[in-house]
């Protein structure tokens, strides 16, 4: 079972995030301040850190980049500052992802599901739901068992996709992402064209990854 610490001084939003993520079988610690969070960090030794901004002794930033240094645990910063300069600063101390509130509780599921896998396989880019598994640090995938020759087009979008399970990313958003490395341009009708070939060699009857959200764009199910 896996171990989340949460350090979020509002007590009735940590018991949320609590009550949600032991419904999901995580074992849950909190922390309402650093001094308690660093005193959980060696005591506990949890699997992701999940750590607001404000505290009521100092900013979550020092803390995490304090927790970076004792040892390579993940981190999710959850806070209300939502300046770019705070998210900024937010990676630069460490963190592998930055959500501000309010958020989705699915969606930041998806992201420590994602993030606690990477961890698992000792911090390689590795995507495993038990039928598909894309290693992106090896350009590899299988699907069923089987392996599946992928573009680096396609690679790309895999990528985009399982780094924002849940959310829907634009036409925009994926135009302006798979912009190819030999300067072409990818338009929207070919975007269409991959995401179909695509889920061709990902999807089945019985496993659907990509939804298409008409008019808008596309969305990762899982």
């Amino acid at each position: 079972m896996q171990k989340i610490l949460i350090v979020e001084d509002d007590i009735e939003l940590n018991q949320g995030i609590s009550y949600s993520l032991e419904r999901e079988g995580y074992l849950v610690i909190s922390a309402h301040s650093l001094k308690e969070a660093r005193r959980l960090f060696w005591q506990e030794c949890a699997d992701l850190v999940l750590l607001d901004v404000n505290l009521p002794d100092g900013e979550g930033f020092a803390l995490c980049r304090w927790m970076k240094e004792q040892k390579e645990i993940p981190v999710i910063f959850l806070t209300a500052r939502d300046m770019e300069e705070d998210a900024l600063n937010g990676y630069e101390t460490g963190a592998d992802d930055y959500v501000t509130k309010p958020f989705s509780m699915k969606i930041l599921l998806k992201k420590m599901n994602v993030i606690l896998k990477r961890a698992d396989t000792g911090g390689r880019n590795i995507y495993d739901d038990g039928f598909l598994k894309i290693d992106f640090d090896m350009a590899k995938m299988e699907a069923g068992g089987t392996e599946c020759a992928v573009t680096p087009t396609e690679f790309r979008m895999l990528r985009l996709f399982t780094d924002n399970a849940g959310q829907l990313l634009t036409y925009s958003v994926l135009l302006e992402q798979l912009w190819d490395c030999d300067g072409q341009f990818v338009d929207r009708h070919t975007l269409a064209v991959n995401v179909n070939r695509l889920r061709g060699k990902i999807e089945d009857e019985k496993h659907k990854y990509i939804s298409n959200v008409y008019g808008m764009g596309y969305q990762w199910l899982k």
